[in-house]
């Protein structure tokens, strides 16, 4: 019988030692793996697991330089290695005195890209609520230097650092299930740049702004609620802090370019902080990330008809805030959506506008690609000659046109009592002057100010924002 029980007893040790990574050899996240886009010409970090107090041996095979990380108590190491200029296939190397390799390595741009359902929405689109162009764009979309990854949604009020997905390179298979936004901006890239370009999609329909974010990063909003145990989350992608520990933790220090993100329409209701919670979380995701101001280009939610799904509050007041935010951050911008909305459906179908402006940014702004626009024009200023209101604008160099003339048929005006009027509103030049019958003394004018509304009122070929010149 003692010996039975010493039998017993060694096996759970090394059940033990094992589960603790001492007799494993390097295991790497999935988001390291076959297939993958390492950031070109930094220095890339590398993490993993392997035996206990260890040494792990890194080569890699673009320099054949080798580079030593020791493992900690429980198996956990982590370094960094310099990656050249783009090119590839490439292989890494990882021993342990257990080999483990990752092949297929292409070297070039990564972006993390992230939001709610209109990232997340993928090219096939959702039952009943299709992407335009798709199928035909899908068929074409066969291109093995365009590497795309997809994080599996995960909830958890406990920082992770595992994470479920694999790489693929596009074809018609891995792009029709593919977030279309990000398709089509990686796409952009690949065209323009001409080097490999990895996508890192970590998207959840639904999700709330504060999902994203971390504790102590919503310290300053008071309103915000952190459940203290994971049976009292009561929203898996509303809850604050839950998607940022379960979907971007495991992959936070990863090497890449910048981010995009849509999100937005689940903090209509919640409006009045939203250019500071989105200010926020990009300065957090900034400050852990350790890669610097890093550019993040984000898309302001598209008019849609909110009373559908029992808002009754303006979402332009959410447009206001985001066009804010634009203005809070270094190496930040904002692509307005104003032509490409869908007023039945909150999933527009102009998934490539998305995607190609968020590029256009990206190409002018990060690589500095001459020729294109510095962004949308805006409102600027009000001043008023007798009963007529003119509006001018910033950003406007090739002054700024109506989609059916020079004029607008989405402007309001109102006088002191605050109650507006539909206004007549004629383009010259950079400014628009508005005028109404109703309103001989005008003292506030409104754009395209509603739930709902087509835009009509371009500069440079991108609309223009809703706005208001009102504060009520």
């Amino acid at each position: 019988m003692m010996r039975n029980i010493l039998k017993n007893n060694l096996l759970l040790a090394s059940f033990f030692f094992i589960s603790l990574g001492v007799n494993a050899k390097v295991t790497l996240p999935e988001i390291f793996s076959d297939g993958m886009v390492l950031q070109r010409e930094t220095s890339a970090s590398l993490w993993g697991t392997a035996k206990q107090s260890s040494v792990v041996k890194i080569t890699t095979s673009w320099d054949k330089k080798t580079y030593v990380a020791k493992s900690d108590s429980l198996g956990k190491w982590k370094t960094a290695v310099k990656t050249p200029e783009a090119g590839g296939p490439y292989q890494i190397t990882f021993s342990d005195g257990e080999r483990t390799e990752i092949n297929d390595i292409l070297i070039g741009e990564v972006w993390v890209c992230s939001g709610q359902s209109n990232m997340e929405m993928p090219m096939k689109g959702y039952k009943c609520q299709p992407v335009d162009n798709a199928l035909e764009d899908i068929l074409h979309s066969t291109d093995n230097d365009l590497r795309l990854f997809t994080v599996a949604q995960n909830s958890t009020l406990e920082a992770v650092d595992t994470l479920n997905g694999k790489w693929a390179a596009a074809s018609p298979a891995s792009v029709r299930n593919f977030s279309a936004t990000a398709y089509y901006f990686g796409r952009e890239l690949r065209q323009i740049l001409g080097v490999p370009v990895g996508l890192v999609v970590a998207a959840w329909g639904g999700s709330a702004c504060e999902a994203w974010m971390r504790a102590d990063w919503l310290s300053s909003f008071p309103s915000v609620q952190i459940p203290i145990k994971q049976e009292d989350i009561t929203s898996k992608n509303r809850t604050p802090t839950v998607l940022f520990n379960g979907m971007l933790s495991p992959i936070i220090g990863m090497a890449m370019r910048g981010v995009i993100w849509y999100q937005g329409e689940d903090n209509v209701t919640r409006f009045e902080t939203y250019a500071d919670l989105l200010t926020s979380l990009i300065g957090g995701w900034r400050s852990v990330w350790g890669l610097g101001d890093f550019p993040f280009y984000y898309c302001q939610i598209a008019p849609y008809d909110y009373s559908l799904i029992g808002y009754t509050i303006n979402s332009a007041l959410l447009r206001e805030q985001q066009s804010k935010a634009e203005f809070m951050s270094d190496n930040c911008g904002m692509v307005v959506l104003m032509d490409a909305g869908l007023e039945y459906g909150i999933h527009p179908r102009k998934k490539n506008l998305a995607g190609e402006r968020l590029a256009m940014l990206a190409l002018g702004d990060t690589y500095g690609i001459d020729g294109l626009p510095k962004g949308n024009a805006y409102y600027d200023d009000i001043t008023f000659k007798g009963d007529t209101a003119v509006i001018s604008f910033k950003r406007a160099d090739m002054w700024v046109y109506g989609e059916n003339g020079m004029k607008s048929d989405l402007f309001e005006i109102s006088g002191s009592n605050r109650v507006f009027y539909p206004a007549k509103a004629w383009i010259d030049r950079s400014k628009v002057y508005v005028q109404s019958d109703s309103v001989p003394n005008p003292v506030a004018v409104r754009y395209a100010f509603k739930d709902w509304a087509q835009g009509d009122l371009f500069s440079d070929g991108l609309p223009i924002s809703s706005f208001r010149t009102d504060d009520w």
